[in-house]
């Protein structure tokens, strides 16, 4: 059975419980009030009954369709996520890797978060906070930072207006940006000096933060992260690349001047003039070299005007002091 006819019956199975007036959803035909997700590992049996046998497994944060109840059971259609826009200005698809097929069969009625379930904002958001935490810890839970990119996600889509829903939906979006960019960095053409030539971490839901959530610190968060696709992979001992770099991180500090980056991106482009101080001289580029200390100082002293407070400002302060000392920040800075 196709995935279309199989949405198609749960629509049909679930009628007698939400009833036609239920608003549907767009992307696969069943009422939204069907929609559900586990907070656990959620075995699929054929009949209402441990003993009888096993079709599949549901985990954290996948979606299931009600279409019964009985008694501590639950009659689902398991597995039935669709795919997610990979771009919310394209009309291309995310297929999320390890996809279960979906599967008609009866689960426990625990951990079962609904559209209706009381407070399930914060539960879902909480669930996913805690495989979050275990996934950053040694010999984490298997797929523990999947499921808590799924959850996170479930919070936004199913309580849209929640407060917590700009904060997961970034939450979602940073846990695969983790992944993809450690997966990336593993490839031989991560070193690749231009950005073309390696392949580029999925933006897509960075995207729809900013595009959801504009003009609030997590599109900050999400517009900073993108950066990353625009990075050299190895400088080679160019100037071209931190002179680049240079750029996006002050264009970055001056278009979110409120964004918790801010400090951060201002300091990256501190630390970036002062290498080149370090590559000029290689190249025997006084000029140049001397107008990169200055411009090293001159934003360390903004630094410390505009994030008085910030670690990053003390870090800047130091790249300053090193280059007005001729201590090289780039390579050895042994005499």
């Amino acid at each position: 059975m196709t995935r279309s006819s199989l949405a198609a019956a749960a629509l049909l199975f679930c009628l007698p419980l939400t009833g036609m007036a239920q608003k549907k959803d767009k992307r696969s035909g069943y009422d939204r009030s069907a929609r559900a997700t586990v907070l656990h590992d959620a075995v699929v049996y054929v009949a209402p009954d441990e003993n009888g046998g096993k079709l599949t497994e549901v985990t954290p944060g996948h979606e299931v369709v009600i279409v019964a109840r009985s008694g501590p059971w639950v009659k689902v259609f398991a597995n039935t996520d669709t795919p997610d826009d990979a771009d919310p200005d394209a009309n291309a698809d995310l297929i999320e890797t390890e996809q279960a097929s979906p599967a008609s069969g009866w689960i426990k009625d625990k951990g079962v978060v609904t559209l209706n379930t009381p407070a399930g904002d914060v539960v879902m958001f909480g669930a996913a906070a805690n495989l979050e935490a275990e996934a950053a810890e040694p010999h984490a839970p298997k797929n523990a930072a999947a499921s808590a990119h799924l959850l996170y996600r479930r919070v936004y889509q199913y309580f849209p207006d929640s407060k917590l829903a700009a904060d997961a939906a970034w939450r979602s979006a940073d846990i695969r940006w983790q992944i993809d960019r450690a997966d990336i960095r593993t490839l031989p053409s991560a070193k690749e000096q231009e950005a073309y030539l390696r392949p580029q971490i999925f933006e897509g839901e960075m995207k729809r933060v900013m595009k959801l959530y504009p003009r609030t610190k997590f599109a900050a968060l999400a517009a900073y992260s993108l950066i990353d696709n625009k990075l050299c992979g190895d400088w080679q001992g160019l100037p071209k690349c931190p002179e680049m770099e240079t750029t996006l991180y002050l264009k970055y500090a001056d278009q979110y001047p409120d964004s918790p980056k801010a400090a951060e991106a201002e300091y990256n482009a501190v630390y970036r003039q002062g290498v080149l101080v370090s590559m000029y001289q290689v190249n025997d580029d006084r000029k140049r070299s001397d107008a990169a200390v200055k411009r090293t100082v001159q934003l360390a002293d903004e630094m410390k005007e505009r994030f008085p407070d910030s670690d990053y400002s003390a870090r800047a302060a130091s790249v300053a002091y090193r280059v007005r000392q001729g201590i090289s920040i780039f390579g050895s800075d042994r005499d």
